[in-house]
């Protein structure tokens, strides 16, 4: 039984849009599959606007390795801006994927990708517009199975109510094992409904279904317990870890975006994982341990990507990728294999430590030198070991002088402000690095036209992380803190005026604070901002701070708790958090640990050179920590332009 496209009623609509290119699908490396040949069909959705979610390496990995399975298909959908919202409304025109125009509600599974959690009402609108009804309760049979991932989906309690299922850890095996479930489940005819496939689901210990488990409250607003109401169903469900990464070399064919999209580039995951133990990252603690893909694999998927997509630049990515134990090999080999064609390499984010000029050469050598970004992240020596960033002011100054010796005009400095423990000396301290920067360059090069940008981001505790049980600065301090620094560059005559100056206001952080470490109750929250028109949350034009507040001030009364007890709140080690029968790996003694260590500034070092400190992942993974080097060179794959040999044949 075919679906239709809506395209016709569609295209109506789009010469009254912005950007209608976006919508209309067609992309080189996109797939479209008849229909009616496949049984397991999935719509996966980053659910921001195209130029954010088409490069999205997340999706497009899964995308590729769905379509690749016989009788399965993957197509994309992304949020549709106001204006075309409005007119799908008016012309009852329901979220559709980009590939074929099919309506999301036709498909088996409905599989959004959360790097934030400001995305969470836009997953609202496009249930909503689906005509897939919002509350997970109320579905039936034909409905989607509405499934989380990504990041944010390691604390997937605020969406409880709205999501079938999460998956937390990486997804290339997890969609796979989901689609065969489903599959058999399809082929039984259907037995038990939903919920039958949903226990399915569950009892495989990797899939999370907020339905099977009730949570029970104290008097005083915390979590007495979460239990299972199902039996079969596991007390805690673990995250997913695809271990060989070279066995995944996806995406082998990269999508290339019609419109414009925020990267223009074609990237390539060079490791997973991160061992340096930043107690605010939330990113290196989830996706422990540490795999590296291997420099010939990687050399492959830049050779395949290239030829499959065109692009000039070539991202090389990871939480830290100067820290690949091959780096240098891998970045001189790519850069002498692509010469002649002048393609670009970059490396998104680069440690102080790990930075050397040979590195930073290779990566420039047939592109165009853009600044050099650096995040010491905290101002002060102090912080700095609080947070477990062992950067000290003379290894960066060190860092800078050379960057700026070797012609480099421009460094980018990224800070947080709101660090448990932080003082307003500690922020200050932020100009002064950045004036000891500024003179240090313009003593190397001689010149006076050096520029150093400060960019401040607003600190928010993270689940799984050491500082889970941080108190977070409140949104009129973190304003106050900023606003003194500021006022400190501008005052500073000599300097000052080479001092570029970034930063975000507290109050995003608020809000994210309150999704990030919320239970269930603030679905009623999320559920109310959307109704009161939010949208696009992670867009500063579209995030209204007060709309959130209201919502908050309405609805969570009724539970005891309010904005405050959810962010400004310190927790304590008894305390059952939301998220604690989700498994990710780390032991919660162990970061318990790390955060009175934090409280004592102790560093800890990086566990991929030092002996193990037992944050819990390897045993439970059965592993342990896969390190470089392999030895192996990436010769060029052949020598372009190569004068011919004596006897007329080139090498």
């Amino acid at each position: 039984m075919s679906v239709e496209s809506v395209f016709p009623q569609l295209e109506a609509l789009l010469p009254h849009v912005q950007k209608p290119i976006q919508y209309v699908g067609g992309e080189l490396n996109s797939t479209v599959k008849p229909w009616d040949e496949c049984d397991v069909r999935w719509a996966l959705m980053y659910p921001d606007a195209y130029e954010v979610g088409l490069p999205n390496q997340g999706v497009m990995i899964l995308y590729e390795v769905l379509n690749e399975r016989d009788g399965v298909m993957a197509e994309r959908t992304y949020s549709v801006w106001p204006d075309l919202e409005e007119l799908m409304r008016e012309h009852k025109v329901p979220q559709f994927t980009v590939d074929s125009h099919r309506p999301v509600k036709a498909f088996d599974v409905f599989g959004l990708s959360f790097s934030t959690e400001l995305g969470y009402t836009n997953m609202l609108t496009a249930l909503d517009l689906a005509g897939i009804p919002l509350d997970a309760r109320d579905r039936g049979l034909d409905d989607p199975i509405v499934l989380a991932g990504g990041h944010a989906a390691f604390n997937p309690e605020p969406i409880a109510e709205f999501i079938d299922c999460a998956v937390i850890g990486d997804g290339e095996q997890a969609v796979l094992e989901i689609t065969e479930i489903i599959r058999g489940w399809k082929a039984e005819g259907r037995p038990g409904g939903r919920e039958e496939v949903l226990f399915r689901l569950a009892k495989t210990g990797g899939v999370y279904v907020p339905r099977f488990y009730d949570v029970e409250y104290l008097p005083d607003g915390r979590i007495g317990r979460v239990v299972p109401n199902k039996s079969g169903v596991p007390w805690r469900v673990s995250k997913h870890t695809v271990m060989d990464l070279d066995e995944w070399p996806y995406p082998k064919q990269p999508l290339v975006p019609l419109a414009e999209t925020v990267h223009e580039r074609m990237s390539v995951e060079i490791f997973r994982g991160c061992t340096r133990g930043c107690r605010f990252c939330q990113a290196g603690m989830i996706t422990r341990p540490v795999r590296e893909r291997s420099i010939t694999g990687i050399g492959d998927m830049v050779e395949k990507g290239l030829k499959a997509t065109g692009f000039e630049e070539v991202g090389l990515l990871s939480l830290s990728s100067a820290d690949h134990s091959e780096i240098g090999d891998i970045a001189k080999g790519l850069a002498d294999r692509y010469t002649e064609d002048k393609i670009g390499l970059s490396l998104p984010s680069t440690r102080v430590d790990a930075f050397n000029v040979d590195l930073a050469n290779e990566l420039t050598r047939n592109g165009r030198r853009s600044g050099l970004t650096f995040a010491p992240e905290g101002g002060s020596e102090r912080l700095r070991k609080v947070i477990n960033k062992m950067v000290s002011e003379e290894d960066l100054i060190r860092t800078v002088a050379t960057a700026y010796g070797n012609g480099w005009r421009q460094v980018k400095l990224y800070f947080m402000c709101g660090l448990p423990t932080e003082t307003d000396e500690d922020v200050l301290q932020i100009g002064d690095m950045a004036v000891n920067v500024i003179a240090k360059g313009r003593e190397v090069s001689g010149q006076n036209d050096i520029r150093c940008t400060v960019s401040i981001g607003g600190f928010v505790p993270k689940p799984h992380t050491p500082f889970q049980w941080a108190p977070q600065l409140s949104a009129e301090e973190t304003d106050a803190r900023l606003e003194k620094l500021r006022d400190k560059i501008r005052g500073d005559k000599k300097y000052g005026r080479s001092i570029g100056f970034r930063y975000h206001d507290g109050k995003p952080g608020i809000v994210e604070g309150l999704l990030s470490r919320g239970d269930r109750r603030i679905g009623s929250v999320i559920r109310a901002v959307y109704e009161a028109g939010g949208r696009f949350d992670g867009w500063r034009e579209h995030f209204s701070y007060d709309r959130w507040m209201a919502c908050a001030e309405k609805t969570l009364p009724g539970f005891g708790v309010d904005v405050d007890w959810y962010t400004t709140r310190e927790r304590t080690y008894e305390e059952v958090l939301p998220w604690d029968h989700l498994d990710s790996g780390l032991d919660k003694d162990w970061l318990w640990e790390d955060w009175q260590d934090s409280l004592d500034e102790t560093e800890v070092e990086d566990c991929r050179w030092t002996p193990c400190f037992d944050c819990g992942v390897c045993p439970q993974m059965d592993t342990s920590i896969q390190i470089g080097p392999t030895g192996k060179k990436l010769l060029p794959l052949a020598v372009k332009n190569a004068a011919p040999a004596p006897g007329g044949h080139a090498h």
